[in-house]
C-alpha cells in the first residue's frame, strides 16, 4: 500500500505498511535467547507489508537491528528495576509508525504469512478489535534456515514435536491504532498486563478475535534464567505491581477463553462451547451476582480441580 504526498514541487512516495510489529527483546547475551530472538525477528522481516520496530537499549539489540535492517528506538521508559514499560512501548510505536494496524509481540515468536492474511481478513470486517491466538510451543535448538520451504519444514516440526499451549497468556495483540490509546505503566515480561488487554477490550465492547483455527504462531521454548532466581515471571515482584495497575485480580482473570469470536476460513464465528469456556462463562456470571464474595471462593467453586491442587499444596507446608 502506498500514499503519494506533494512536497513543494516534487512528489514524495511514502510506503505505508499494513502492520507495524513492535517488541522489546531481551539482551542478546544468553546464546539460546539470542538465537531464538534472531530466528523470530528474521521471520517477521520476511512477512509482506509489515514494518518492524525494536524498542530498547539491551545488549546486542542495536547490532541485531542493523543486521536485519529494521528500525530501533532506544529511548523506551523503564521502571525502577530497569524493565521497559508497556505504556512507553505503545507511545513510541504510534509515534514512529504510519500503519493502521499495530501489534505488540514477544521477541521469541515465529510468524508466517498466514498471520498477515488473518489481519487483513479481520480488518475488512471490523473497525475496532483485538486479534490474538493460542501459540504452539516448540523446542528450537539451532538457527532456522530461512531458505525455500522453511515454512513447510517449520509446520512439519510443529506437527511432530510441538504442543498447543493452553489458552492462558497471550504473546501478541494486534489492533487498529485507534484502540488502546491509554495504557497503564505495566512492566513488560511480567504477568497481568496481557490479561488486562483482554479485560479492556471487553469493557470497550471491541470484538476479541481468536485466530488459532487459522494461524500457526510458534513460540520457541526457553527457560527463565534471565529472571531473578530463574523463577517464572508470575512470581516476580513486578507482576504484583502490574496487578495493582490493572485494578486488581478481577481485571487480570481474562484469557483467550474470553474471546467473542474466532476466525475460521476467513469468517468470524462464535466460539464453540467447550467445558473450559462454560466454566469461564459461569465464573463471570457468578461474579456479577455474588460480587461481595472473595474472588477465590467463586473460582474454587467453578474450578474444583484448582481448589484441590491449592489444598494439597497447603497441607504439604
Amino acid at each position: 500500500m502506498t500514499n503519494a504526498l506533494l512536497v513543494t514541487d516534487h512528489w514524495l512516495l511514502i510506503t505505508v505498511s499494513l502492520i507495524t510489529l513492535f517488541s522489546a527483546p531481551k539482551p542478546f547475551t544468553d546464546p539460546h535467547i539470542a538465537m531464538i530472538q534472531r530466528n523470530a525477528l528474521k521471520s517477521w522481516t520476511l512477512l509482506p507489508n509489515v514494518e518492524v520496530i525494536l524498542l530498547g537499549e539491551e545488549t546486542g539489540l542495536a547490532e541485531a537491528a542493523r543486521e536485519l535492517g529494521v528500525k530501533r528506538i532506544p529511548n523506551v521508559a523503564r521502571n525502577v528495576n530497569g524493565t521497559p514499560l508497556i505504556s512507553s512501548m505503545f507511545r513510541l510505536a504510534r509515534e514512529n509508525s504510519n500503519s493502521n494496524l499495530l501489534c505488540i509481540i514477544n521477541a521469541d515468536m515465529l510468524l508466517m504469512p498466514d498471520f498477515v492474511e488473518a489481519a487483513k481478513q479481520v480488518s475488512k470486517i471490523k473497525d475496532n478489535f483485538v486479534l490474538l491466538s493460542q501459540r504452539w510451543d516448540l523446542n528450537v535448538t539451532q538457527p532456522i534456515d530461512f531458505t525455500a520451504d522453511w515454512q513447510a519444514r517449520l509446520r512439519s516440526s510443529v506437527s511432530r514435536q510441538g504442543s498447543l499451549h493452553r489458552p492462558a497468556g497471550s504473546d501478541f495483540f494486534l489492533f487498529p491504532r485507534a484502540c488502546y490509546a491509554d495504557i497503564p505503566d505495566f512492566t513488560v515480561g511480567r504477568a497481568g498486563w496481557d490479561n488486562w488487554m483482554i479485560f479492556k477490550a471487553r469493557k470497550e465492547n471491541w470484538p476479541i478475535i481468536d485466530c488459532t483455527p487459522s494461524v500457526m504462531i510458534v513460540h520457541q521454548n526457553h527457560d527463565y534464567s534471565h529472571l531473578p532466581d530463574g523463577k517464572p515471571h508470575y512470581e516476580h515482584p513486578d507482576s504484583n505491581e502490574n496487578i495493582r495497575r490493572a485494578g486488581g485480580q478481577a481485571n487480570i482473570r481474562y484469557t483467550i477463553l474470553d474471546s467473542t469470536h474466532q476466525l475460521v476460513e476467513g469468517k468470524l464465528v462464535r466460539p464453540k462451547m467447550t467445558s473450559l469456556r462454560f466454566q469461564r462463562k459461569l465464573e463471570l456470571f457468578l461474579r456479577k451476582i455474588f460480587f461481595f464474595l472473595p474472588e477465590d471462593s467463586i473460582e474454587n467453586f467453578v474450578r474444583p480441580k484448582r481448589w484441590a491442587k491449592r489444598f494439597r499444596k497447603f497441607i504439604k507446608k
